[in-house]
């Protein structure tokens, strides 16, 4: 393991920019980046986001923790997301039919769909009272 790092962060969407500059600076420290960056960047939105507009709908807000872990030989990012939200498996959707045209299409789904694709690894556990969604990519230089 190169670095690791927990936040604990209020899920607010207008506190994405503060998730994601926090990650950059961490991976950009351990080589992590261009193409492999990014996409952790628009993984780490999409997962961040869901749980500020979904985890706490009824609650009225709460936290999420995210903890990065880069470890070395191979070179990989790995980004666990916890809330104490209501308990959702967003794996367990059906997968999007990407073969319709965009107006054909129902709403939602399609970002956990991409991030799933782009990712070398996503899973979701509910523990605890704890949604659980961990995602790893595997650093390959452009």
């Amino acid at each position: 393991m190169i670095k690791q790092d927990i936040k604990k962060i209020k899920a607010s969407v207008e506190l994405l920019d503060e998730v994601i500059d926090w990650m950059d600076e961490m991976l950009l420290s351990c080589g992590f980046t261009g193409s492999a960056k990014i996409q952790l960047d628009i993984a780490t939105e999409e997962i961040y986001v869901n749980i500020a507009h979904y985890a706490y709908e009824k609650e009225g807000g709460g936290n999420a923790v995210i903890t990065l872990t880069i470890e070395d030989e191979p070179l990989r990012a790995t980004v666990r997301f916890e809330d104490t939200g209501r308990p959702y498996d967003p794996l367990s959707r059906k997968e999007p039919d990407i073969t319709l045209p965009a107006k054909d299409r129902k709403i939602g789904g399609l970002g956990i769909f991409l991030t799933q694709k782009s990712m070398d690894h996503m899973s979701y556990e509910y523990s605890d009272g704890k949604n659980i969604v961990t995602i790893t990519k595997n650093y390959v230089s452009d």
